[in-house]
């Protein structure tokens, strides 16, 4: 049985699960009990489980990080929470010198069970210092494992699995995707953090999406398919440790690859996706590979500069044409009166 919920209650029953099955588990962050509860992922479980295992912290990213990084590696295993990827900035340290070393560096003896959960997003004037997205940065870290979750399944399923995980593990949520729904089962289970996902099947091209940007890469299969191009869109889910035999199987078939990131496109993922389909997929290849991102400039604030910002699908469409060999033009998808920097409501499941 499965019942429409939003990401924000599949991430919230993954946790409550995890809070009743491990008494080692528990939550910290900045919001994590108050009346909005990190966009309704945590509402309702300091009530159910108590001020020992579900409260807040102070502004002070560097030291929380460390307190969770201290009670990993004595038993515990910590779900902390930072409202922006931003702010998680000021826990680099704590992140990479120490979380992502400590497995290694005592030879496999110890471990650091820790979920690092980031919100990422865009819009509303959130500007250059609340809308980044780097999950590149914390990819290029050995030991540390990066997923990004997309569909309210997912999410309930990944977040159970880093919980349970021995190794430290960067959740990135996008804000625009608190609100989406889907089938989710009401029984705990788990999704795999090393495995991508094909959310469409096609032939002509693979389009690969990063996290909100798979969603728009599905309406862009639907523009696409309007003009006689079969898209394969693959969610990407896990940023590191990446799935490379998902993501070459569909390419030796297609012969083509379009990334869309949500993030930068200079020394981002999908640089490294392509990289890796040009190693080992030369002779496969009979296109180059594209690469879709955000400029190479800080996240503007305004309504104005945001809508020429971000990626959207006719761009999407048009650029797999390209690859495909046909130059084709594509309307902008019609959201009414909403600016362009919010979240389209039309994308829920089930996906």
């Amino acid at each position: 049985m499965t019942r429409l919920i939003s990401y924000a209650e599949a991430l919230r029953e993954a946790q409550d699960y995890c809070l009743g099955a491990y008494p080692e588990c528990f939550l910290m962050g900045l919001g994590v009990p108050d009346p909005k509860g990190v966009f309704g992922s945590t509402l309702g479980l300091q009530d159910k489980y108590g001020l020992d295992r579900v409260f807040d912290v102070p502004l002070s990213e560097n030291a929380m990080t460390g307190v969770a990084l201290g009670s990993a590696i004595s038993g515990m295993r910590p779900v902390l929470t930072h409202q922006r990827v931003d702010f998680a900035l000021s826990s680099i340290e704590q992140l990479v010198n120490q979380a992502a070393k400590w497995h290694y560096m005592f030879g496999g003896r110890m471990k650091a069970p820790m979920v690092i959960r980031m919100v990422i997003g865009r819009g509303w004037g959130q500007g250059p210092q609340h809308s980044q997205s780097l999950q590149a940065l914390f990819a290029h870290v050995p030991g540390l494992k990066v997923v990004m979750p997309t569909t309210p399944f997912d999410a309930k399923g990944m977040m159970i699995s880093a919980i349970e995980s021995d190794d430290p593990v960067v959740c990135l949520e996008h804000r625009w995707l608190y609100g989406i729904r889907d089938e989710v089962p009401p029984d705990h289970y788990r999704v795999p953090l090393d495995r991508a996902r094909v959310m469409r099947s096609g032939t002509d091209v693979t389009l690969i999406g990063v996290s909100y940007m798979t969603l728009e890469c599905l309406t862009a299969a639907e523009m696409l398919a309007g003009v006689g191009i079969s898209a394969e869109v693959i969610d990407l889910r896990s940023i590191r440790p990446l799935d490379l035999e998902t993501i070459l199987d569909s390419v030796n078939r297609t012969g083509r690859l379009l990334t869309v990131d949500n993030g930068h496109v200079a020394g981002g993922i999908s640089a490294e996706i392509a990289a890796s389909v040009v190693e080992r997929s030369f002779d496969r290849l009979v296109a180059a590979p594209e690469r879709i991102g955000f400029p190479d400039h800080p996240t503007p604030t305004t309504h104005a500069l945001a809508d020429g910002y971000y990626p959207l699908p006719h761009e999407i469409a048009e650029t797999a044409a390209r690859l495909v060999g046909i130059e084709q033009s594509f309307d902008p998808v019609d959201r009414g009166e909403r600016r362009l920097d919010q979240s389209d409501p039309a994308y829920q499941g089930p996906f």
